[in-house]
């Protein structure tokens, strides 16, 4: 595809560096727009050979981002082996439920010590797995991390300002992504704890269909906030449990993400929920979507995990027995407002009084 240099954004170090980014959707196709304005040789790996084709041409992924022009760098291809191959870092965009088997299948083009950066915001089926725990049983001879955050994919696409966090274990790891992806419009910031990033960015897609629901019925604002900060400590009373620190919920990749996806009709998990509170029925309503709403298969995961180990969580209860039970959404909200009215903050320091 023709090169427009005049559009580049210089990123933090001012060095070009070779890159892959696997998955072809909204987010991979802004992360590819981000990488190859701030100057790097993105290697953009799509399974369509029409829409590599179309991206080569054209510069546009018009199927999930219509309209929007890339420039730089960008080498689309169907060729996973030949784009991981050529990578000194690997950007993964692929759906939770195709996570696993297209890393398996590729196992051995990855290199020991090449840096490995999950996108996606999921939980696998099978264990409840994460994605970064996904790469760490496939590869581990990679280094892993992972990038969440309050990230509508058209928002960064379009340069408006917009913050992210990487975790990861290894400091090389986090500061090289923030190398590669900040500029001025994209800040990245950095995080050790990559189970509560990650588990934050999975979780918060179930309280964006709550949310989405709490709009279509016209509920007030005050309803809303309740929603929006009980889901909060919810998830956060669920993640701590399974070994998340508490205060990454205070962050971007908690407070942050939960926000942004709760309160936009660019979500899609709240265009889901939206459209089911209109009535419409949840098959329907993900087919004119047209692309994951991650939290319908993360819902079912965690009504399971919560059940089994013993962790109340009675937006997630109530809002798989609206999408997958005969309950009413009202039924379920009124037994919501009936619950026992217990303590408002789950993780609070304990402190003398002082008269």
């Amino acid at each position: 595809m023709p090169e427009n240099t005049s559009s580049r954004h210089t990123g933090n170090n001012g060095s070009v560096h070779d890159v892959a980014v696997l998955g072809g959707g909204s987010f991979g196709t802004a992360m590819t727009k981000v990488l190859a304005e701030n100057g790097h040789r993105v290697h953009f790996w799509m399974r369509d050979p029409a829409q590599a084709e179309e991206v080569r041409k054209t510069g546009i992924n018009s199927r999930y981002m219509p309209g929007i022009e890339m420039s730089g760098d960008i080498q689309p291809t169907t060729d996973l082996a030949e784009a991981v191959g050529k990578a000194e870092i690997v950007f993964v965009a692929i759906p939770s439920k195709a996570f696993r088997a297209v890393i398996r299948e590729h196992n051995s083009d990855f290199r020991a010590g090449q840096i490995v950066v999950s996108l996606t915001k999921g939980i696998e089926e099978h264990g409840f797995k994460l994605m970064s725990e996904i790469l760490q049983e496939e590869i581990p001879r990679c280094r892993i991390g992972v990038l969440s955050g309050p990230n509508l994919a058209a928002e960064i696409a379009n340069r408006d300002l917009t913050a992210t966090v990487i975790a990861a274990k290894d400091p090389e790891v986090r500061r090289a992504v923030q190398d590669l992806l900040g500029c001025e419009y994209f800040r990245v910031y950095a995080n050790v704890d990559v189970y509560g990033v990650e588990l934050g960015g999975a979780l918060k897609n179930i309280y964006a269909i709550v949310a989405g629901l709490a709009s279509a019925l016209d509920m007030g604002e005050n309803a809303k906030a309740m929603l929006i900060t009980r889901g909060l400590a919810e998830m956060s009373r669920f993640a701590v449990s399974l070994g998340a620190n508490p205060m990454t919920f205070m962050g971007l990749a908690g407070v942050g993400d939960l926000v942004v996806t709760c309160t936009s009709s660019k979500s899609r998990n709240y265009r889901v929920g939206y459209a089911v509170g209109k009535g419409q029925q949840l098959d329907d309503a993900v087919r004119e979507l047209g692309q994951v709403a991650e939290g319908i298969y993360t819902l079912k995961l965690v009504k399971e995990k919560s059940e089994a180990i013993g962790i109340y969580m009675p937006l997630v209860r109530g809002l798989y027995e609206i999408l997958y039970g005969t309950a009413s959404i009202k039924a379920v909200i009124n037994s919501l407002m009936m619950a026992v009215q217990n303590s408002d903050v789950e993780f609070i320091l304990p402190r003398t009084i002082s008269q």
